[in-house]
């Protein structure tokens, strides 16, 4: 009897995740990790956690459902980053608060995000420059900023999903920042603008807030993290353009632009033929 077009595809996924030593290392260490914070969030009753952590073993998996659907080859630098990505966001960010632990720990995920959007969108472009399928030859200066447009365009879509979790499900993605000085023209009754210095205190419905200051509902915080993912996605892009320029020979920049999967590596391929 065949095999079931599923369990094909399952059985080249692993073939996927196991190809590499060191990511496959990486990989069976994070998801025992992962799998004991789910069980020890399942006894302590923390059910939404629990969620956090089944969620985090699916996306483990997608760099390599990416590799195996799209038959590229991610190289393992960039695999590895993208594992301890997830893990760093969902695992110890979200449930080990590492967020509100250590203030530059959003920032540098995010700034992260922006280097790694950048290196894949760069690659989209470079797999097409370089198909013998499509004939046609882009100059640097354009696959760069193509490159960085995908990378702000994927970091301005998650600061829509946060500001939509925050609206629709009463969640603080975005998280809230205490300033001490405001400049408004809402505030005045003639529209004329209106400052704010020093505040020290802040009433709502008749409550003190326990803050000396002002609270700003994310809006400070979306724009740092823009601001950084600008940073990620400019540095890479720079790298990015050398690269081009000098026909490939900026050693950094290969251990993150996925590249086409060989036939001898194609293993859906190889599993649907048996």
């Amino acid at each position: 009897m065949k095999k079931s077009i599923f369990k094909r595809f399952m059985k080249a996924l692993m073939m996927e995740i196991r190809e590499h030593r060191s990511t496959f290392l990486v990989y069976s260490v994070l998801r025992l990790a992962v799998i004991a914070v789910g069980v020890l969030q399942f006894f302590n009753g923390n059910y939404e956690n629990v969620f956090l952590c089944i969620l985090t073993l699916i996306l483990f998996m997608v760099p390599s459902f990416i590799q195996l659907t799209f038959k590229v080859e991610l190289p393992t630098t960039l695999e590895i980053i993208i594992l301890l990505f997830i893990f760093a966001a969902e695992i110890l960010g979200e449930i080990d608060d590492y967020y509100l632990l250590f203030p530059f720990w959003d920032t540098m995920l995010h700034t992260m995000n922006g280097f790694l959007a950048a290196a894949i969108g760069f690659s989209l472009v470079n797999l097409l420059n370089d198909s013998e399928k499509i004939q046609f030859e882009l100059s640097p200066i354009f696959v760069v900023i193509v490159a960085f447009c995908f990378s702000m365009t994927i970091g301005v879509v998650w600061e829509f999903f946060e500001f939509s979790m925050d609206q629709l499900f009463g969640m603080d993605t975005q998280k809230d920042t205490i300033i001490h000085a405001i400049n408004s023209v809402s505030l005045s009754a003639d529209g004329s603008m209106t400052t704010f210095k020093d505040i020290s205190q802040v009433i709502v419905d008749g409550t003190v807030l326990p803050i000396s200051g002002y609270l700003d509902i994310g809006l400070i915080d979306t724009m740092q993290d823009l601001m950084v993912n600008f940073i990620g996605a400019a540095v890479f892009s720079l790298f990015g353009f050398f690269y081009i320029k000098y026909k490939g020979k900026i050693n950094l920049v290969n251990h993150f632009i996925p590249t086409k999967k060989s036939k001898e590596r194609d293993y859906l391929e190889q599993v649907i033929n048996e």
